[in-house]
């Protein structure tokens, strides 16, 4: 299967901006938006919560705001590095190039994060206090943790990862890189694994960049 190819804006003027809500409605115009949708391991986890992301980046920085829609909601999970793949989630992995490492960037609903780099999965290098700082993070959920709640639940994340915390240069035009964006709640009453770009694995694994889609930076 060819994986998917997604062209995302420059838009220079979203490192002026200071308020969330100004960002996002700028991604939300002139950002590429596109859905986590593929259900790749149906038969055992058939949920699937909508989840969208809208995305653009500055020249130095990726911006990305989740917007996710689902019937259970949990976050007990407020330390940086903690698992919070167990609750409301939503990843970004990003490689830089092709075949080299790949860096994973994963939150929760009120913004903790796990956040590693690695060329395989056994073996990461996980981010400093120091870097995961550089991240920055605006959760419609607020910031405590609680613990699950059922329901009918709407939110969003914006997340803002500086180019240079990957070691990159700022982008010229037509760079390229890869990538994927995940929905997941390994924890909750409904647990889901989904994916931007489709995984073709026995059971899911979202650390596959041989399943990352293609990001050509504009």
């Amino acid at each position: 299967m060819e994986p998917k190819t997604l062209l995302i804006p420059r838009i220079e003027t979203l490192d002026n901006l200071c308020d969330s809500d100004a960002i996002i409605n700028i991604l939300d115009e002139r950002g590429a938006r596109k859905s986590v949708d593929c259900l790749n391991w149906a038969a055992t986890y058939p949920y699937r919560p909508l989840t969208t992301f809208a995305v653009a980046h500055s020249g130095t920085r990726l911006y990305v705001d989740f917007l996710v829609r689902a019937n259970y909601l949990r976050a007990e999970n407020s330390a940086d590095q903690s698992p919070v793949s167990e609750d409301s989630c939503v990843e970004v992995f990003l490689q830089p190039e092709e075949g080299g490492e790949y860096w994973n960037f994963e939150f929760n609903c009120i913004g903790a994060i796990n956040a590693s780099h690695r060329l395989v999965r056994p073996e990461p290098t996980r981010l400093t206090t120091q870097e995961l700082a550089q991240v920055v993070r605006h959760a419609s959920c607020g910031n405590r943790p609680f613990k699950e709640v059922e329901g009918l639940f709407t939110w969003n994340l914006l997340v803002i990862i500086p180019f240079s915390l990957m070691g990159m240069e700022p982008p010229a035009p037509g760079t390229t890189m890869r990538g994927n964006f995940y929905k997941c709640a390994s924890a909750t009453s409904q647990p889901h694994f989904l994916s931007w770009n489709p995984i073709e694995t026995p059971k899911p694994d979202f650390h596959r960049p041989e399943f990352f889609g293609q990001l050509i930076l504009e």
